[in-house]
């Protein structure tokens, strides 16, 4: 017998439709804001803030939590308290992880809680909560939690910068840093970072400073940017940390559909690990993060990632990975091997080092 049944998924709108509602003074009681990028998110709840909150009195009547942290009776202490001479007061908290389908008991108690309070919120309180999702590939009207909440809250999915929005942004970013960049340097610029804003920012002041006293031309962006299959790579490394194959295999699938080789991928994973080995071996020894980021010729923030990611593998699993990657290599270099199958036999095969 074939059973069927339709899984319920919830109702979000997206930024166009969040600013929609702030021009027309429809604001709602309580926002979820969901996304991967923490700058355009907070961009968007400043909106929230400036429409309701006079700024004579903001210090009164709004309140920054943060999700990590937070208890209930917090969360709801500063939304019941009342706006000072003013009809409303908005309430944001960030990093708000006990949103995330799964969290652990004391998430779970806040959430069930928020839940509960949400069934009467007071009307003079706008609520914002928002977490970072951990991957592109995370579907926030699939998560249950968001579901029970449809009736109580907007979610608001926060999607990444696209085309004459990305470019108008990301000139916006160069010119209050009170530098200019040609139309065809800046479209290259942002084609070629990763599109995160805080990153993007981050490479705006390095190109900047390298270029102090001159314009910008391309071959300075090609010089100081990170080229993004390292990104895509980071990521694949993460979720073998995290025993997730099916996400690493996609990750490489993907990198393959961009027309990487998969030679250049192996070199990629490989030099991640060895990276990975040295920066372990430097923390035992008693480095800190700048001297490990000279060693490995990286920014210290791409550094401060790596050894935290370094954290998650045992010396054991970084050396049989790195041996994984040569033997595959070998492999790899031989006429009588599907390439693509031997990748992904790697990859799972790092899952049981």
């Amino acid at each position: 017998m074939i059973i069927y049944w339709t899984l319920k998924v919830i109702t979000v709108i997206d930024l166009d439709g969040l600013d929609n509602s702030i021009k027309k003074g429809k604001l709602e009681g309580c926002y979820v804001f969901v996304g991967l990028d923490e700058m355009i998110i907070n961009e968007n709840i400043d909106k929230i803030i400036d429409k309701t909150v006079d700024g004579q009195f903001k210090d009164l009547n709004f309140i920054k939590l943060d999700g990590m942290k937070t208890t209930f009776d917090e969360m709801m202490n500063a939304c019941e308290t009342l706006p000072f001479f003013s009809d409303k007061k908005v309430v944001v908290v960030y990093r708000a992880n006990f949103l995330r389908d799964k969290t652990d008991a004391t998430g779970t108690k806040v959430y069930n809680h928020l839940v509960e309070y949400l069934k009467n919120p007071p009307p003079h309180c706008i609520l914002v909560l928002y977490y970072l999702q951990n991957d592109k590939r995370e579907n926030p009207s699939r998560n249950k939690k968001l579901t029970a909440l449809e009736k109580k809250a907007t979610v608001v999915k926060v999607d990444k910068l696209k085309g004459d929005k990305l470019y108008k942004k990301v000139n916006s970013i160069f010119e209050e840093k009170g530098k200019n960049i040609g139309k065809i340097e800046l479209r290259y610029f942002c084609d070629a970072v990763e599109n995160n804003f805080n990153i993007i920012e981050r490479e705006v002041d390095k190109l900047i400073s390298y270029t102090e006293g001159r314009d910008i031309t391309r071959e300075d962006i090609i010089k100081m940017l990170p080229h993004k299959s390292e990104d895509d790579v980071f990521d694949l490394v993460d979720f073998i940390s995290q025993k997730k194959s099916e996400k690493s295999i996609d990750i490489m699938n993907e990198l393959i559909n961009k027309g990487e080789n998969l030679m250049l991928i192996l070199s990629l994973i490989q030099t991640q690990f060895t990276m990975l080995y040295k920066i372990k071996l430097g923390i035992d020894k008693g480095k800190n993060k700048d001297d490990l980021a000279k060693e490995i010729r990286r920014p210290a923030f791409i550094c401060e990632k790596l050894m935290a990611q370094s954290r998650k593998f045992s010396y054991k699993q970084l050396y049989n990975c790195m041996k994984l990657c040569i033997d595959t290599e070998k492999k790899l270099k031989s006429t009588g091997f599907d390439k693509k199958t031997e990748m992904e036999i790697m990859i799972m095969s790092t899952l049981m080092v």
